[in-house]
């Protein structure tokens, strides 16, 4: 286990939970799971990316935590959840369902939130019963259903064979990452954040996606490498908006325009000029506050009892652009 630690002061310092559990998934998988605010309260459940955590949420969890209950759990080989042999996205959406059954009452309803892997979780998800008994809707960040090592841009080179092999072979990486220094902070922000990032903003990623264990990294990328869930994008039919940074080089904005393109009932297209893939980090403000509105119409206001079909709702709105 990486003895690399999440920051311990400021706003991405994980806040304490109120209560931790293990949830066993239908192959026996055990995840570590989180939850924080008030029992009662309208419920969040948030699905991290790849080399992430529990931790990344972190900015969300002290915004949401007083008057909401926000649930987040670490996906199979990620942080406090132990390493499986099963690395597939029918063991993510798996996970998933175990999560919302073991956290939420039968018929309860939740936002779910997928960031980057934690998307294509829904996405995997989407026809499953369970999920779509407690999914009331859904918000996608910086994320996509295929092709993203051919659409990457975290090299400058020219779209084609080349770049996606090479790409695929630098993703796809065994290697160990090693401590987090001054250089590699600097290759991470290039390839996973927009120029304006933060210092502190960098070094809470950096921590994150350097404490992940080598070997969970090089399989769960050789997943996404091969990864095709347009199926699930069309399948997928609660309310879903999305939220997707200007300058995401490793899901760049042609995934988001192509979910609103085949989401059944799409309800929105947040862009945020110049951010890159980690949106939770780099703007936790924007992300909670559409959180906090999708929970309002869909978990607890007008919206919440609706029918969730095609049409039912305008679709593509754009925000931000």
């Amino acid at each position: 286990m990486s003895r690399i630690t999440p920051v311990a002061s400021g706003p991405y310092a994980p806040p304490a939970p109120a209560r931790e559990l293990t949830v066993v998934s239908a192959d026996g998988a055990r995840l570590h799971v989180e939850v924080h605010g008030p029992e009662g309260a309208p419920p969040v459940v948030l699905s991290h990316g790849w080399t992430c955590s529990t931790a990344f949420w972190a900015a969300q969890l002290r915004d949401l935590a007083a008057d909401h209950r926000v649930i987040t759990y670490d996906q199979r080989g990620h942080g406090r959840s132990p390493a499986s042999p099963a690395c597939t996205t029918h063991a993510l959406a798996d996970d998933l369902e175990a999560v919302l059954v073991e956290t939420l009452a039968p018929g309860e309803k939740a936002l779910i939130v997928g960031h980057s892997m934690g998307g294509m979780t829904v996405m995997a998800a989407a026809t499953r019963p369970v999920f779509r008994a407690h999914a009331a809707a859904v918000l996608l960040c910086s994320t996509g259903s295929s092709r993203l090592v051919a659409e990457a841009r975290v090299l400058p080179l020219r779209a084609g064979r080349v770049r996606t092999w090479v790409t695929g072979r630098i993703l796809g990486s065994s290697a160990p990452l090693g401590p987090v220094t001054p250089v590699a902070k600097s290759v991470l922000k290039y390839a996973t954040m927009g120029a304006g990032s933060a210092p502190h903003m960098v070094e809470a990623c950096a921590r994150i996606v350097h404490a992940c264990p080598r070997a969970a990294r090089h399989a769960w990328g050789a997943v996404l490498e091969a990864l095709d869930l347009d199926h699930g994008v069309r399948e997928l039919r609660v309310p879903t908006a999305i939220v997707h940074g200007t300058s995401d080089r490793l899901t760049p904005p042609v995934h988001a325009r192509a979910l609103v393109a085949a989401l059944p009932n799409c309800v929105g297209l947040t862009e945020l000029p110049g951010i890159g893939h980690m949106t939770p980090i780099e703007a936790p403000e924007p992300v909670a506050g559409k959180i906090r509105e999708l929970v309002t119409t869909y978990v607890t206001g007008a919206g919440s009892g609706q029918e969730s079909g095609p049409g039912s709702i305008p679709a593509q709105i754009r925000e931000g652009a």
